[in-house]
């Protein structure tokens, strides 16, 4: 709603210390709340300066489309749009969401685009799982064939390049057009390296196609 909506706001720019959000998420759709009160608050939030920019994370295609639609009347339109996406997860996005967004030209952040770590190559036995917290436990879903077999395609990959299993994971996403940038993390500066290697590594066409069909 409109006064959580400023109340968020205000509370953001104090702990960033910081005069302007370059980018407001629409974190989780709340249909409770007509969509024409929230853009209208993020109008006012953008003419006093407080945002610039505004983004979308869990709307269904359906909501982008009734968003462009207000933007027509002169609200503020939204210009990203966030979404799990990874070898592991593309029905989710693929389909009537990617058509949206690249109607839209909406700039697309993938968001678990390893999988929770699955993707790193860090878990290939059940012990694996063991002790490593909330994170293993949401990884330990994709333990199975399928996720094993997208495993082996990657370090056959990753071998060619000279590079990690990471590295190529997420240069499969960078190579998808209507994908921005993945969002990552990382526990340990190390880990980092993994991360900025995919920047750096293009994938044939052929490997392309091995990735896309062990993950269909």
């Amino acid at each position: 709603g409109p006064v959580n909506m400023v109340r968020a706001v205000e509370s953001s720019l104090e702990r960033l210390q910081t005069d302007h959000i370059d980018v407001l998420f629409f974190h989780v759709d709340d249909e409770s709340v007509p969509l024409e009160d929230s853009l209208g608050t993020a109008a006012w939030l953008i003419e006093t300066g407080k945002v610039r920019h505004l983004a979308a994370t869990g709307f269904s295609p359906a909501r982008l489309v009734e968003a462009r639609i207000l933007a027509s009347t002169g609200l503020p339109r939204f210009v990203g749009l966030q979404h799990e996406y990874s070898l592991l997860n593309r029905r989710a996005f693929e389909g009537d969401a990617e058509l949206v967004a690249r109607g839209q030209r909406l700039g697309m952040l993938a968001y678990y685009a390893l999988g929770n770590g699955f993707l790193t190559g860090k878990y290939r036995s059940r012990a694996d799982f063991v002790g490593g917290g909330s994170r293993a436990a949401r990884a330990s879903a994709h333990f199975g064939r399928r996720g094993l077999r997208i495993l082996g395609v990657l370090d056959h990959v990753a071998a060619e390049h000279n590079t990690s299993p990471t590295a190529i994971a997420l240069a499969w996403l960078l190579a998808k057009r209507p994908v921005t940038a993945p969002v990552v993390s990382a526990s340990k500066p190390e880990q980092v390296d993994d991360l900025v290697a995919a920047t750096g590594v293009q994938l044939t066409r052929t490997q392309m196609v091995e990735l896309d069909r062990v993950s269909a």
